[in-house]
């Protein structure tokens, strides 16, 4: 007789889909314990003196630092993505539930009429939750490694927003800048926004960001000559020959400008590099459920702060 395979048990610690997060959350005292042990998880700490000795005002939800010298108070927004924002805690959980699992990311449009905020404020909203999907340190890629460029419009970061002209729009055109792809098979992706295509770029950004001694495959393209890459197909004449093929990298260039293209339709060229954040978090997360996209973008969002003025170009971060 054959035995049915008994299911293995859900983790129920969190909510496992978009309708269980938003039920959740929707309670603000749940969804304020909830931030505080994801951010806390070995007790609330001051983020203004790293302070552990805190007073919780139930009323506020807010704590008290009891440290003579701070007495400050503090929420679980502050030294966040979040702090500042008065858009509350349910409607914040929801939309990072939301940008992080949806593969082709979600508009400010959507964002605004799901969670009856303003436009503009949702579009804040979804670039502070890009900037928690930002992994700040890398380790090296290693084994097979494929590496190509790709050409989407846009000006670098830092450029003056004077200079700033021509939105994105996934199609070409003027304005269009490189963008470099690594991938490492069955592994993760690095995306960069680079200022040329120049074998001195490219050389530059292989050393930095790959093991040496990996296998590389490129594209042909002669600026990474003499980098000693193992393995060239020639798109002329074929695109795939054995394992030697760049289909990984390409497909993620793909899934990047379907996005660029269908969900946000257009795309100011100064905030490139924040939707290169977006795919490769989603890309490089793509082996795990909803829920641990979700949790590992909130525990993501403490000790980084982006403001307006920031976010528009009218003060530089530091």
């Amino acid at each position: 007789m054959e035995h049915s395979r008994k299911k293995k048990p859900r983790d129920t610690a969190f909510p496992q889909t978009l309708q269980e997060a938003v039920l959740c959350f929707t309670d603000l005292d749940t969804s304020n314990t909830f931030m505080a042990q994801i951010r806390w998880p070995d007790g609330v700490t001051c983020p203004y003196c790293e302070g552990k000795a805190v007073s919780y005002l139930s009323t506020r939800r807010k704590w008290k630092c009891m440290n003579k010298a701070c007495h400050k108070q503090f929420s679980v927004k502050v030294g966040t993505v979040m702090e500042d924002s008065p858009i509350g805690l349910d409607k914040w959980l929801a939309a990072v539930w939301m940008i992080t699992n949806d593969k082709n990311g979600i508009s400010s449009y959507e964002i605004h009429r799901a969670l009856d905020i303003t436009q503009k404020s949702a579009w804040f909203l979804l670039h502070r939750i890009r900037l928690a999907m930002q992994t700040g340190t890398f380790e090296k890629l290693s084994g097979q490694v494929e590496a190509d460029e790709t050409y989407i419009g846009g000006l670098a970061r830092n450029m003056h927003r004077d200079k700033r002209y021509a939105k994105i729009t996934g199609t070409g055109g003027s304005g269009k800048v490189a963008v470099m792809g690594l991938l490492e098979r069955n592994g993760k992706v690095r995306a960069k926004v680079i200022n040329d295509a120049t074998q001195l770029t490219l050389h530059a950004e292989v050393k930095s960001h790959v093991e040496p001694g990996a296998e590389l495959f490129t594209d042909g393209w002669k600026a990474y000559s003499g980098l000693g890459a193992d393995q060239v197909i020639d798109h002329a004449e074929k695109y795939v020959d054995g394992q030697i093929h760049t289909n990984g990298i390409e497909n993620f260039w793909s899934l990047l400008k379907r996005s660029i293209k269908g969900t946000y339709v257009s795309v100011e060229p100064f905030h490139l590099f924040r939707y290169l954040d977006e795919q490769a978090f989603r890309f490089n997360e793509r082996k795990g459920k909803d829920a641990n996209r979700f949790i590992k973008t909130m525990r993501q969002i403490a000790g980084k702060r982006l403001t307006f003025d920031e976010l528009t170009g009218k003060k530089t971060s530091h």
